[in-house]
């Protein structure tokens, strides 16, 4: 049977997701809630991450308008492999208290992950189901090394603990056919959040959501760059022996103090305070500065092949970002 793609969740990366698989010639179709016309499919160009994509690969992806938890049985029986890619909207996210994330995360991705799941027995083309998750469902928070074999810790983020109940829903309907990614922190050429508190001179945070506190004297971070995380899901979506967790991550952790200080440094700014560095005297600051603090975070041992990356270290991605931002 010839390969069919739905891809549920039309956003910043399940969008060109959709667009590759479509270029390569596969049948394709993505589902979102809003108009087709919302997510550059009948544009020219399209927008972000896959610029060099032309209309009339845009013009062969098919469209569904509809909530993902309201699919049907017969809307998703043709379909041999189904990617969920979603998550709340950021904008919304802002002006939401604690609680109403929480709502927005299960109605995202709980509540579509049990609804694909109670028609998994209906669903006799299916071959691959691949959901996107997150590596904030390891709990672990010591700066343990995470591999593929690592089993997660309960989150202590109430939004974290949701996506990996989400993952184990699809993972006990679908047994072996469901395929896990789980992504580090995301950045990209207009996901700018860490070049932008590095600019914000002397300030210990910026606006956000949620709001940025000021850093861990030693916190560690992990990123993957989103060309980067398309073309995981791409080639996970098309791998004939898919793992069946992915740790989609680069190859180099790094601490946020690290990370900040070569940022500034490249940006010609002052380094964001830390905490240690607000509640401190400038003579202990001075003094704990010579000592190695205790780390906190995690540090993620990506399971990517390395031919899958073409920004295989946050520097080197960083570095790409910047060059852009300067030739804006």
């Amino acid at each position: 049977m010839k390969k069919n793609f739905l891809i549920i969740g039309q956003g910043k990366i399940g969008l060109p997701v959709a667009q590759q698989l479509a270029k390569k010639g596969f049948a394709t179709t993505g589902v979102a809630r809003g108009e087709r016309a919302n997510y550059y499919l009948d544009s020219n160009l399209s927008k972000d991450i896959n610029k060099d994509i032309s209309k009339d690969v845009n013009n062969k992806i098919n469209f569904i308008q509809a909530d993902a938890t309201q699919l049907t049985a017969e809307q998703l029986k043709p379909f041999t492999h189904i990617a969920i890619i979603v998550s709340p909207s950021i904008a919304s996210l802002m002006s939401q208290s604690t609680s109403q994330r929480v709502e927005s995360y299960r109605n995202t991705y709980l509540d579509i992950a049990k609804h694909i799941a109670s028609l998994h027995s209906e669903l006799n083309n299916l071959e691959r189901l691949v959901f996107i998750s997150s590596t904030g469902v390891y709990g672990q928070n010591s700066g343990e090394w995470i591999d593929e074999t690592s089993v997660p810790e309960t989150p202590s983020r109430e939004l974290s603990n949701i996506i990996l109940q989400a993952e184990q829903v699809l993972q006990t309907a679908f047994l072996e056919k469901c395929i896990i990614i789980r992504p580090s922190g995301i950045y990209g050429i207009d996901r700018l959040m860490e070049i932008n508190r590095a600019k914000a001179v002397n300030t210990p945070s910026m606006p956000a959501m949620p709001p940025i506190s000021p850093m861990p004297q030693c916190a560690w971070t992990n990123r993957i760059m989103d060309t980067d995380l398309v073309n995981i899901i791409v080639k996970v979506l098309l791998t004939d022996t898919p793992k069946a967790v992915y740790l989609a991550s680069d190859y180099q952790p790094v601490t946020s103090l690290e990370l900040n200080n070569w940022l500034c440094q490249q940006l010609g700014t002052t380094p964001a305070k830390t905490k240690t560095d607000i509640t401190n005297t400038p003579e202990q600051s001075e003094q704990k500065s010579n000592q190695q603090p205790p780390a906190t975070g995690k540090r993620i041992h990506s399971n990517i092949p390395l031919n899958w990356l073409n920004y295989p270290d946050w520097q080197a991605g960083y570095q790409m970002i910047l060059r852009k931002i300067d030739n804006l």
